[in-house]
């Protein structure tokens, strides 16, 4: 026998089914907020705990504003859920977060839970239909407090975040803890690509009336299908352009009038062709094209379409036992499978959508290795600069200053340095923008610690470059709100912030000279305001902190250095650190 789909996805086999079935009945338990089983497993007599979310077939528990109901992330609670590089914090479902949000109280204080986390006993949140989305909340509270490493398995369950929410998955390392089961033709894994409609309300009274009269199959509601599969062949074309490396303006002008749906997959998908076989597929790209592709109707019937793309929303528990006694399993990230893909009934164009989705992939790993190969390069530019960097030093004007000044030959070498590794730097941050690198790019430990080095070494010069030429007057000050500083330096910076655990904006001390600067001309234009002094005693806190871990350099001590001169000109009623500062200059002098 092949590898099974526990294999694949990293669970016991023995956990699915049940899983599954507490979870259809978890959905059918709506005065229930969840239900917990402990299953115990044959063949090492573990036990693993499974909570499964009750459901909703409200409609405004599926769709809140309108168009697509969307919310930004509550990065109180989900701190990582944030993109590094200048992309905001991941969208969500916002009714989804609501009722993710109602629970949380009693699932934080539930005793089982609390008993699986003492006897570190493997915890599996899981969730049908409407409830999927709660079990990948939960799921991902837990990862952030590090409280316990769960699982997640849904079935049937409709999208919940957008593109940064499936970046950060894979980002974190987190993505394998997330599997969703998915029918061929089920609508409601698909219904969140298209916007709110009555077609959408249609479909969750359908359900009602079935869950609540479940004998009796009530009159399926037509035209839907359409509506829904339409506005979701949209989105999948517009992607498929992007990862085929159109560049036609006129998509953008295209979305510019219509929205789409900002829902992505992310997580393991695993799709049952409706024969006994399953797909395994872990590339959201690839997932994202094979839920559009696998539910068109080709030569079908509409109306047999649309009766099958709800009868199968009903049909995990069966179809599971069939697949999962079967265990004709392939993964599609491990190579071809024709035969199961020819199953899942794709056209020509699907299979090109799919190797343009594995070509992406390909291509962020090209960019990986050719930044890696620029990394010699950057080494040796940092290098000369270091180099210069010491002889500013010698000279007792400093580092900033005498780039500044521009008054000496070494001067100008330094400059074609920090243009070099602009060039460099902004190729990395165009890339990163358009996602066309691997998704930890910014969590590998090389990348943060040169980004880390380039940032201290080369945004002084940069800041000496933008007020030496008052590029504040055409452009406002270099830091204070957006400002003008360059986005290569920001990504860096959130890097290590993030590597550190600690806040955004935490770590600016490349930016010493910039805010020094700004004071300055503020001062001279609005005089001492309560606002320019709380600045001032902010700013000497953070020298004397990033003096003493090492991150700015002492050179900015020197007596003839911008800032020494200007704070000397202060007001001693406007010094909070006075005799501190006095000794570090002091001492800095004594060490030369």
């Amino acid at each position: 026998m092949g590898e099974t789909v526990g294999n694949l996805i990293g669970l016991n086999d023995e956990v699915i089914h049940p899983a599954a079935t507490l979870a259809v009945e978890a959905h059918n338990s709506p005065s229930k907020q969840f239900l917990v089983k402990k299953i115990k497993i044959r063949h090492d007599y573990s036990s693993i705990v499974v909570l499964a979310f009750s459901g909703s077939l409200l409609p405004e528990d599926w769709f809140g504003q309108p168009p697509f109901g969307k919310t930004e992330i509550d990065t109180g609670k989900f701190p990582s859920l944030t993109s590094l590089n200048d992309g905001g914090d991941a969208v969500v479902n916002g009714s989804f977060l609501r009722r993710f949000n109602d629970v949380l109280d009693k699932l934080s204080h539930a005793k089982e839970l609390k008993k699986a986390i003492e006897k570190k006993r493997q915890v599996v949140f899981s969730g049908y239909s409407s409830a999927g989305p709660i079990a990948i909340l939960a799921t991902l509270y837990f990862l952030e407090n590090r409280t316990l490493s769960p699982r997640c398995l849904t079935f049937g369950s409709p999208l919940l975040g957008d593109r940064i929410f499936g970046h950060v998955l894979r980002r974190e390392g987190w993505s394998d803890y997330f599997t969703h089961f998915v029918m061929k033709y089920d609508i409601i894994p698909r219904i969140m690509l298209s916007p709110s409609s009555t077609e959408q309300e249609q479909i969750l009274n359908y359900f009602k009336s079935k869950f609540a009269r479940k004998n009796i199959n009530p009159a399926p509601p037509s035209g839907f299908y359409l509506t829904v599969m339409g506005n979701a062949s949209s989105v999948a074309s517009y992607e498929a352009c992007h990862l085929m490396g159109c560049r036609n303006p006129s998509l953008d002008i295209i979305k510019s009038f219509i929205e789409l749906s900002p829902y992505r997959p992310s997580g393991t998908y695993v799709f049952c062709t409706g024969n006994g076989n399953l797909v395994v597929v872990k590339n959201p790209n690839a997932v994202l094209q094979i839920l559009i592709h696998c539910a068109k109707l080709g030569e079908s019937n509409t109306a047999e379409v649309e009766k099958r793309s709800l009868d199968e929303h009903s049909a995990y528990l069966s179809e599971l036992k069939e697949c999962l006694g079967m265990q004709a399993v392939v993964s599609l990230d491990g190579g071809p499978a024709t035969a199961t893909l020819n199953d899942l009934g794709l056209s020509p164009q699907a299979m090109l959508c799919l190797q343009a989705a594995e070509e992406f992939e390909n291509r962020r790993s090209r960019n990986l290795e050719k930044i890696r190969n620029c990394l010699e390069k950057i080494e040796v530019e940092i290098e000369m600069l270091r180099k210069y960097k010491e002889n500013a030093q010698i000279s007792r004007l400093g580092y900033y200053d005498s780039f500044k000044l521009q008054n000496e030959d070494d001067d100008f070498h330094a400059n074609v340095s920090r243009l070099e590794l602009a060039g460099i730097w902004d190729e990395i941050k165009e890339m990163l923008k358009e996602f066309e690198l691997p998704d930890d790019f910014e969590k590998k430990p090389e990348f943060i610690e040169i980004g880390k080095i380039y940032r201290r070494l080369v945004e002084p010069l940069d800041i000496a470059n933008f007020y030496r030429h008052r590029k504040d007057k055409e452009t406002g000050p270099y830091v204070i709100g957006r400002g003008a500083r360059p986005k290569r330096y920001r990504f860096a910076q959130r890097w290590l912030e993030h590597d550190e655990n600690k806040p955004f904006g935490s770590r600016w001390e490349s930016c010493f000279c910039a805010e020094v600067e700004q004071l300055g001309i503020d001062i001279k234009e609005k005089g001492y305001l309560q606002e320019i002094k709380d600045r001032i005693h902010q700013l000497e806190r953070n020298l004397i902190a990033w003096i003493g871990d090492e991150s700015l350099d002492d050179d900015v001590l020197l007596e003839d250095s911008t800032f020494v001169k200007w704070w000397r000109d202060l007001p001693l009623e406007c010094k909070s650190e006075s005799d501190r500062i006095e000794n570090l200059i002091r001492g800095k002098a004594d060490r030369l």
